[in-house]
């Protein structure tokens, strides 16, 4: 059964690899992209993402059967919030109407185990709120005060993602409608916007002590695209709200038994 598939940042990266496989495979996809996509959109703003979306559905015919959300930059810039976050859960909101008209829809997003890094608590806590203009302005004061707290931007950017993912999850939006909503958080994944840092012995080796990776190193963006396939699949039915770490023991390493104390007797 041929499905239709709207990927976001289909242009490059894991996008481009997951449409790809896609396409390989017979289904019907409708890439979103700044350039070289079938709906050629900035994600980085409000009316950008309802064209987008508007133009999505035209191509569908109404009804599309799951949304993969690849979109993202890693800049310490406002933008960075904007595309990552509201560029992802408005979007999300916009398609919803095409989705309910599917027999068996599906959202998968890609997070990052930058999820788990320090990040601004303040801006997480605006994303969820909605306030996409307060924001980026902690995204701006956090840039004009040097790199280092300026990379702050793009782990709160996926932190507040992935929160979004467990919250939309269970709601009668989504769950209510039979859409299971789940995201993928890679390791390091060779794209072209991990090349620049790890083109250098310096580099790679500040990134593989952020991102320990003992099972098989760093992944090609087959590794990511073939699960989030799977996640928008017919197949899964009921797995709803979660952040997969397919990041070759990451988590596992940086985390070890740490996610089962929430609920412990303190």
């Amino acid at each position: 059964m041929t499905r239709t598939y709207v990927v976001t940042g289909s242009a490059s990266g894991i996008g481009a690899t997951t449409a790809k496989i896609l396409r390989e495979r017979g289904d019907t996809v409708i890439g979103i992209d700044l350039r070289g996509a079938e709906v050629e959109a900035d994600l980085s703003g409000p009316q950008g993402r309802k064209d987008a979306a508007a133009k999505a559905l035209e191509l569908a015919g109404g009804t599309i059967d799951a949304v993969i959300a690849c979109a993202g930059i890693a800049a310490p810039i406002p933008a960075t919030i904007a595309i990552n976050y509201f560029g992802v859960t408005e979007l999300l909101d916009e398609l919803l109407p095409g989705l309910v008209k599917s027999d068996a829809p599906r959202v998968a997003v890609v997070s990052s185990m930058a999820s788990l890094q320090p990040n601004s608590a303040d801006m997480v806590e605006a994303a969820l709120a909605g306030d996409e203009e307060k924001a980026k302005q902690i995204a701006a004061d956090l840039a004009e005060q040097g790199p280092e707290l300026g990379y702050l931007v793009y782990p709160s950017s996926k932190r507040a993602l992935a929160r979004w993912v467990r919250r939309a999850s269970i709601t009668p939006e989504w769950a209510g409608n039979g859409i299971p909503v789940n995201g993928v958080a890679p390791g390091t994944v060779l794209t072209p916007m991990t090349e620049g840092l790890l083109s250098t012995p310096e580099g790679a080796k500040m990134v593989d002590a952020a991102v320990p990776m003992p099972l098989n190193y760093h992944q090609p963006p087959e590794s990511i695209a073939h699960l989030l396939i799977w996640l928008t699949s017919v197949e899964n039915t009921h797995m709803a709200g979660q952040i997969i770490y397919d990041d070759g023991g990451a988590d596992a390493t940086l985390r070890g038994d740490d996610i089962w104390s929430w609920n412990d007797a303190s």
